[in-house]
């Protein structure tokens, strides 16, 4: 619990250092609700690792209530963690978060469920976020997915695959990938956040087609030119 209350303080900084809105300690503690959140989270992440779980869930659902941020007690959460304005953040059970990460409201740090031949695979669900990853509004950063450190997620991004270190990504186009017939009496998968992990991109499937055959030209006009 020591290193808790330590962390917390690392998180109150973090918010003075973050937020030009806030003028003091005393302001943060009372008005941030992101600081509120975590502070929740720390204890109640503390009760889920000593087997306390259920108060743990309960204690989460409150801070919820309270705060609009949802934060499984299970989450894994670095130091100097900061949510500015925080309304809408969803932070599911087994994501992990480096040191000095900052979200902004309505990011959701999601999980796609796995299935195999035998039902649902309770594995890692979640994403990984290295350390000083800013994440900005309305971001959805979906699966167990590793985000390096000292990475920028635009403003509604949809971030479903690895993104390397010091790098920064924007973008949410969507597209047709597959139609399903729903057959009778056929049980249908779950797919967590409408995604379907079996089901390959014709837009990706495509660029690689043509990256090839530009690849395979090039090659070619290097042999006519000698």
């Amino acid at each position: 619990m020591e290193s808790n209350f330590k962390m917390i303080q690392q998180d109150i900084d973090a918010v003075l250092a973050r937020d030009p809105a806030t003028k003091s300690k005393l302001e943060a503690i009372l008005c941030s609700s992101g600081l509120h959140a975590i502070v929740f989270h720390r204890f109640n992440h503390w009760l889920w690792q000593n087997n306390f779980k259920l108060t743990a869930r309960f204690l989460s659902q409150v801070s919820r209530f309270l705060t609009g941020i949802e934060i499984h007690p299970g989450a894994r959460i670095g130091k100097a963690f900061f949510i500015d304005h925080g309304m809408g953040v969803v932070i599911g059970e087994t994501t992990e978060i480096g040191d000095n990460v900052t979200l902004y409201h309505d990011v959701t740090l999601g999980g796609t469920t796995v299935f195999d031949e035998h039902g649902k695979v309770t594995t890692k669900r979640h994403p990984t976020i290295g350390n000083n990853v800013i994440i900005g509004s309305g971001a959805q950063v979906l699966g167990p997915i590793v985000i390096g450190d000292n990475v920028k997620i635009g403003s509604n991004a949809i971030v479903t695959k690895d993104v390397a270190p010091n790098t920064t990504v924007i973008g949410m186009a969507a597209h047709h990938v597959a139609e399903f017939r729903h057959s009778r009496g056929k049980k249908q998968k779950f797919a967590a956040y409408g995604l379907v992990n079996d089901v390959k991109d014709p837009l990706e499937a495509k660029l690689s087609e043509l990256e090839a055959e530009i690849k395979s030209l090039k090659s070619e006009l290097k042999e006519l030119k000698k």
